[in-house]
């Protein structure tokens, strides 16, 4: 009974112990794939992981840019949603039905050197060198799929140190709201998010960036977006009409219907 009641308090121990790292393991293992697939630290304020509901939500992620640029941060994420498959992750698959994340603000920048911060993501350099994502390199990209992914990206700033210590500086809200599917490839993913944030700008032509190339590269992913974007214009366009007809009858019948 004794050597029960022993094994039993153990049990309960690890439990309890995970419990209170589980957020802080998850953490850590989410900062160093991201960096794997980005070749960028991140900073992430705080990340909670739910225990009976497969829900995450990461406060505060910031993209880093390299050292040699003068701006810290390249990408600010206030927040991030989650929606997990847990059979999946421990099956070793990383499926999630469902992420978003609205986007606050990315930071274009070159340097004195005329190097671009976009450059240094590891997802442009094998677009530019026209690898498949994850076919070379020390480590393997890990697999993953994403149903249904909610982009939300609010500002995008350029900034130009090439011709003096002071940078020019032009701003671009772009207010975006799309929602795309099926991507399956961290490379597709981190590539869509530029895409997107260039598209309403002017900053591809000001930096000889190659946009159209990269919107090849994730084509399969926008194309996917047009379908869902589409439908919610069609919603959209359906609600503004039953509005249009329900004021149409007041002002017919002001007061309503005689009995």
């Amino acid at each position: 009974m004794k050597k029960l009641l022993t094994v039993l308090l153990i049990v309960l121990g690890v439990i309890f112990v995970l419990l209170l790292t589980k957020d802080f393991i998850i953490k850590a293992s989410v900062e160093k794939g991201v960096e794997l697939v980005t070749g960028l630290r991140i900073r992430i304020g705080s990340l909670s992981v739910g225990i009976f509901k497969p829900v995450a939500h990461i406060k505060n992620f910031r993209l880093l840019n390299p050292s040699d640029f003068p701006d810290k941060t390249m990408i600010d994420i206030p927040e991030i949603y989650v929606n997990y498959d847990l059979p999946a992750i421990i099956k070793g698959k990383i499926h999630l039905p469902e992420v978003r994340f609205a986007l606050k603000e990315m930071t274009v920048v070159k340097n004195s050197k005329g190097e671009l911060n976009l450059d240094s993501l590891k997802s442009i350099q094998a677009q530019k060198k026209s690898e498949p994502a994850g076919a070379k390199g020390p480590a393997k990209l890990p697999d993953i799929k994403i149903d249904l992914f909610k982009l939300n990206i609010g500002k995008v700033v350029f900034k130009d140190y090439s011709k003096g210590s002071e940078p020019s500086v032009k701003e671009f809200n772009i207010n975006l709201d799309e929602t795309y599917t099926n991507i399956d490839n961290p490379y597709t993913l981190a590539n869509l998010i530029v895409v997107k944030a260039l598209m309403k700008t002017s900053i591809a032509a000001l930096t000889n960036f190659d946009l159209k190339g990269l919107q090849g590269a994730v084509g399969g992913a926008l194309s996917g977006a047009k379908e869902v974007v589409s439908t919610a214009a069609d919603k959209a366009q359906k609600a503004a009409k039953q509005a249009t007809d329900t004021l149409k009858d007041v002002l017919k019948n002001p007061f309503g219907s005689k009995e």
